[in-house]
């Protein structure tokens, strides 16, 4: 026997009595049947609901061929009537979150006359799949068309057409579909075959925040929020904003401004300080002409900085140079020999101070989680 689907009379349904048809062991849960049902079993996309049944936890719900299956942590007497709640504020959420998707998704879809081809539900973002080259302002601008909609307020349409008018509806599906298809639709902006529980008006989706866009096989793959969790993510963003332009002394709407300035003030102190280096590592190297073999360990240094005093000393010493810039435990490398075959010495070094890194044709860089002591000891034994 199929189980009634409560959901579907009403979608704000919180709290239902119910007899329990049947209660199997399943793995380290229980799977319950009952006679009728307001949790909503994952599929279309949505996350299945949570919540109690006769003060049992409910942590997962699955329907099959018509009976739905709810996972409990103990089982329930069968023949006893129970009372079910539903964790309101995850179907909310959730229900906000689908009639989201569904009001951006038929505005785009029209617009750049595509398909939705994937819908994901996360548990912090919502993901959908378009097979069209959507450019990241036409998203914009279909937020900007999707909010509007959502504050006038448009009360949704669900039903299920008869088999002749279903022919002649123009609703969105990604398959063919048999026996009676639930059509749901937001007047003027989505008709859609859907199975998922919805918002009983377009206001109450609250807010629509496109927050991710990038390239996905042969179109685009968006992020999305809607209702409380793009209310929370807009708060914290502003949050963030406002405490960098505290930071900089600046105003919130400026912080774009102070941000570009502040890069291109550590660009030019780059360029000085590269300068500089340049300046040290020229003198050092000038120390060490036609020394031969030459070993430096230096205080910690950006592994180019350290290829650069290798190479310059290099020029001048007329022998192997091998740079370590660092502290005991974690160390940067740079070995040249111009023209010579190195890798043997690589190999010898990297296995004696744990080493890891590489190169070719006399020059190789890597790291060593090894001591100064452990650096000057193998330099000494084979130079």
């Amino acid at each position: 026997m199929e189980t009634i689907k409560l959901y579907y009379q009403d979608a704000f349904l919180r709290r239902f009595d119910a007899t329990v048809l049947d209660c199997a062991a399943d793995k380290k849960a229980w799977r319950v049947v009952l006679d009728r049902t307001a949790f909503y079993p994952e599929g279309g996309g949505q996350g299945a609901d949570h919540g109690t049944l006769g003060g049992v936890n409910v942590r997962d719900v699955h329907e099959a061929d018509g009976v739905i299956y709810h996972t409990c942590d103990k089982p329930l007497a069968v023949g006893e009537t129970v009372t079910g709640e539903i964790d309101w504020q995850r179907r909310f959420d959730h229900m906000q979150q689908h009639s989201g998707e569904h009001i951006v998704s038929g505005m785009l879809c029209s617009t750049y006359h595509c398909d939705n081809t994937g819908f994901h539900m996360g548990a912090d973002t919502v993901t959908i799949d378009y097979n069209a080259d959507i450019p990241w302002e036409g998203v914009l601008e279909i937020e900007r068309r999707a909010n509007r909609y959502i504050w006038e307020n448009h009360p949704i349409v669900i039903r299920y057409p008869e088999p002749a008018e279903l022919a002649v509806l123009p609703y969105r599906s990604k398959k063919a579909l048999e026996g009676p298809v639930r059509i749901t639709e937001f007047p003027g902006a989505d008709m859609c075959a859907c199975c998922g529980t919805h918002v009983e008006t377009s206001g109450q989706v609250g807010l629509a925040k496109f927050i991710g866009w990038q390239k996905f096989r042969d179109g685009v793959r968006l992020e999305v929020l809607f209702g409380q969790r793009a209310l929370d993510y807009l708060a914290l963003s502003w949050q963030q904003n406002s405490a960098i332009g505290r930071e900089l002394s600046v105003k919130p709407d400026a912080t774009h401004a102070a941000v570009t300035r502040l890069k291109e003030e550590l660009s030019a102190v780059k360029q000085r300080c590269d300068a500089l280096e340049t300046e040290h590592f020229a003198s050092l190297a000038a120390q060490y002409d036609g020394a031969g073999n030459v070993l430096l360990v230096q205080p910690s240094m950006e592994p180019d900085s350290v290829r650069r005093l290798c190479d310059a000393v290099s020029r001048t010493c007329s022998g192997r140079c091998a740079v370590f810039a660092g502290t005991d435990g974690g160390y940067k490398y740079a070995v040249i020999h111009p023209e010579q075959n190195i890798t043997p010495f690589m190999k010898a070094m990297n296995a004696a101070l744990r080493g890891r890194g590489g190169g070719r044709d006399g020059f190789a860089q890597g790291s060593a989680a090894c001591t100064e002591e452990e650096i000057r000891r193998f330099w000494a034994e084979n130079t």
